[in-house]
């Protein structure tokens, strides 16, 4: 299928120039190989092209405002590599890992990677999976974007984070709701400090929406947090 390249407007060219910096032109190819064979193969909607870059890859690497220097990140479900790809051409200093099931999305990810020069992993797995938790546990930070609902999401992915680490989940304009709604099912699955986080508020427009759910520094027993719910 042929694709025309679609044009970066000048606003968001100084953007993402200021976001990724020298590595701009990796952003560019990777944003072509999202508009070329990631159409193709399913990984990104057809209608995608006009805003690449404000609604993924700028949207997504803005995350770097939440991301410590050197951090470990394993990013769950990444499909098309989001926020992942974005995240690490952004910032070179973190160890990236890109999580995804589905054999096909892999390919593309590892094809990507490859194409890039990227030092970054990608595993075949699910976050839920105890192999994968055994493999990949620890992580300072665990991303996902649009993945699952916050309580579910929750559930998979603060197993893989390590204590006093943080799960970083991209969500839209519910993220108000769905943060009270599902408050308990995440701190049943380990979290607290529950917050919501805007990123890049004067790169990219509407800003980014993060949940921020932050592990405690040390795991505290299941019996004691029985007895805090009970004094209650």
């Amino acid at each position: 299928m042929f694709h025309v390249k679609q044009p970066i407007s000048p606003d968001v060219h100084a953007a993402a120039r200021t976001v990724f910096g020298d590595r701009y032109p990796l952003a560019e190819r990777y944003a072509a190989l999202l508009a070329t064979s990631g159409v193709d193969r399913g990984l990104i909607g057809p209608r995608e092209g006009d805003r690449l870059w404000e609604r993924h890859l700028l949207n997504s690497a803005v995350l770097a405002e939440l991301v410590p220097q050197g951090c470990r990140i394993l990013d769950v479900g990444s499909g098309a590599g989001l926020p992942g790809v974005p995240l690490a051409l952004a910032r070179p200093d973190l160890s990236m890992v890109l999580l995804e099931p589905m054999a096909r999305r892999v390919a593309w990810l590892r094809e990507v990677v490859a194409t890039l020069g990227l030092s970054v992993g990608v595993h075949r797995g699910r976050a839920e999976d105890p192999l994968v938790r055994d493999e990949l546990g620890g992580n300072d930070i665990v991303t996902a974007r649009a993945v699952a609902p916050l309580a579910r999401l929750a559930s998979w992915c603060l197993p893989l984070v390590a204590p006093g680490g943080r799960l970083l989940a991209v969500k839209g304009a519910s993220a108000d709701d769905e943060a009270a709604r599902d408050l308990a099912a995440v701190r049943d699955a380990g979290g607290v400090a529950v917050e919501i986080v805007y990123c890049g508020v004067t790169i990219v427009q509407p800003p980014t929406t993060v949940i921020v759910v932050r592990r405690p520094a040390q795991r505290v027993p299941s019996s004691a947090r029985a007895r805090k719910r009970k004094d209650r």
